[in-house]
C-alpha cells in the first residue's frame, strides 16, 4: 500500500462530544448533522458512524451524488438532499432512501406525483434556496407528505435584527404548513438560544471543530489535526532568499524544514508568512511562499527534526482562519485528497 506523507488526525470522541453540546444547547429539538462535502472534508461516512452510536438520527448533504455514496443507508437514519430534486435527479431521487427538500415551485410540480415524502425549505429572506411564504399560503404544499420544514439563517453568527426577523417569518410561515417537524438553526443559530430551535437543529460547522460564535468558545473541541513529513531539511545563509518570488530573504542563517504539503492540498497560499506549525511546545513560523506541494517552515528552535519526521501544522480553526483570513468552512472542506484520513 503506498504511503501517505500527509495524514488527518481525526479526533471521533471530539466530534461526538460536539454533538453532545449542540445537542443539548438544541433545547429538546432533535439535534442532527450535515454531512455535505464529505462531512466537510473529513469524511462522512465515518462521521455518519459515529454520530449514529452517540445517537443522532438525522444527517444532511447537498446533492444525490452525496446521498449515493453514503448508501447502503442504516435504516433507522434520515437522510435528506439539501438541493432538492432538479429533473437529471428525479429517477435516482425516486429510488433512494432520501428526502428531497424542495426548493422551488418547480421542485415542487416535480415531486407532487411520486407519492413520496419530502421535506421543504422556506426562503425567509436569505434570498438563495426556498419557496416563498407567498407560495405556501397560496397551498402551494398542499398534498405533499412534508416531513420538515426548513428555512436557513443569513446572519446567524452576527447579532442583529435579521435573526429575528426570520424567525418570526419563520413561525409564522411554518405555521401555516402542515409538516411534522420544524427546522432553522445551524451551529450559529443553535447557539442564539432555545427560540431557535424548533423540532429539529442542523448543525455543521461546530460539529467539526469550528467556533461559529463566542457562545461555543470553551465547549467545542477541534476535531481535525493537519501533520505533514518533511521532505528535506536545509540551511540558509543571511542574505539568501526562500520560495517563489523570493518572498523571503534571511535577515540571519536559517535552519529550515520543507513540508510535504501545499496548496494542492488546501494549505493555501493566505497562509504565506504567517501560517505556524508546531513543534512540541514551540511554534515554527511558515516562511516564504506556499507552492503547490510544498511549504516551508523555519525549525531554529529544533534543529533536530530530520527528513521524514512528521511536523503539525497549527489547524485549529478559529486559530486557522486569523492567520490566513479564510473562513473555517473553507478551511474545513478545502482539505484535499492526498490526506490518510486517520480517525481515533
Amino acid at each position: 500500500m503506498a504511503h501517505f506523507p500527509l495524514r488527518l488526525a481525526l479526533d471521533g470522541d471530539a466530534l461526538v462530544s460536539n454533538w453532545h453540546w449542540l445537542a443539548h444547547r438544541s433545547a429538546g429539538a432533535a439535534c442532527g448533522a450535515a454531512m455535505k462535502a464529505d462531512g466537510y472534508g473529513l469524511g462522512a461516512r465515518e462521521a455518519v458512524k459515529r454520530l449514529q452510536h452517540a445517537g443522532c438520527r438525522d444527517f444532511f448533504v447537498a446533492t444525490w451524488a452525496e446521498a449515493a455514496a453514503l448508501m447502503p443507508w442504516p435504516g433507522d437514519l434520515n437522510l435528506s438532499v439539501l438541493h432538492g430534486v432538479g429533473a437529471e435527479d428525479l429517477g435516482e431521487a425516486v429510488r433512494s432512501r432520501a428526502r428531497p427538500v424542495l426548493n422551488s415551485r418547480e421542485q415542487v410540480e416535480r415531486w407532487r406525483g411520486t407519492g413520496r415524502p419530502c421535506d421543504v425549505m422556506i426562503d425567509t429572506g436569505f434570498n438563495r434556496l426556498g419557496v416563498s411564504a407567498a407560495d405556501v399560503a397560496a397551498g402551494l404544499l398542499d398534498g405533499l407528505d412534508v416531513e420538515t420544514i426548513m428555512s436557513h439563517l443569513a446572519c446567524a453568527d452576527e447579532d442583529g435584527p435579521m435573526n429575528v426577523r426570520q424567525r418570526q417569518d419563520f413561525a409564522d410561515v411554518s405555521g401555516r404548513a402542515r409538516a411534522r417537524r420544524r427546522s432553522l438553526a445551524n451551529s450559529a443559530g443553535i447557539c442564539l438560544g432555545a427560540d431557535y430551535a424548533f423540532d429539529l437543529t442542523r448543525p455543521g460547522l461546530a460539529l467539526y471543530g469550528g467556533i461559529p460564535r463566542p457562545e461555543a468558545q470553551g465547549h467545542i473541541r477541534q476535531v481535525v489535526r493537519v501533520e505533514a513529513q518533511i521532505v528535506q531539511r536545509r540551511r540558509v545563509a543571511a542574505g539568501q532568499s526562500i520560495g517563489y518570488n523570493a518572498t523571503f530573504i534571511a535577515e540571519a542563517p536559517r535552519e529550515l524544514a520543507i513540508l510535504n504539503i501545499g496548496y494542492a492540498d488546501g494549505y493555501l497560499r493566505a497562509f504565506s508568512g504567517t501560517g505556524r506549525a508546531r513543534i512540541g511546545g514551540i511554534e515554527a513560523p511558515v516562511i516564504g511562499r506556499i507552492s503547490m506541494d510544498l511549504t516551508t517552515i523555519c525549525v531554529d528552535a529544533d534543529p533536530t527534526l530530520k527528513e521524514g519526521d512528521w511536523v503539525e501544522l497549527d489547524y485549529d480553526l478559529p486559530s486557522a482562519a486569523a492567520q490566513s483570513g479564510l473562513s473555517q468552512y473553507e478551511l474545513l472542506t478545502g482539505l484535499g485528497a492526498r490526506f490518510e484520513r486517520v480517525w481515533k
